[in-house]
């Protein structure tokens, strides 16, 4: 248990890292305003699927392919 815990973590870190360059780029790349603030929607939509989805695995009530496993 505490080594999927672990995993979890390592994974919130490495996703929260990936959506912070994301971020970071969308903001350097100069789009007109309505594009820009629709990208960051889709952006945290996205990023809180994916949390979800790990949140799910943990459980085990998430889809096959994204459970956390033991390895």
């Amino acid at each position: 248990m505490i080594s999927t815990l672990i995993y979890l973590i390592v994974y919130l870190i490495v996703i929260g890292l990936i959506f912070w360059l994301l971020h970071y780029l969308i903001d350097m790349i100069p789009l007109p305003e309505p594009f820009n603030r629709v990208a960051k929607v889709v952006l945290i939509v996205v990023a809180v699927l994916i949390v979800i989805f790990l949140l799910l695995g943990l459980v085990g009530d998430g889809p096959p392919g994204m459970r956390l496993r033991l390895p």
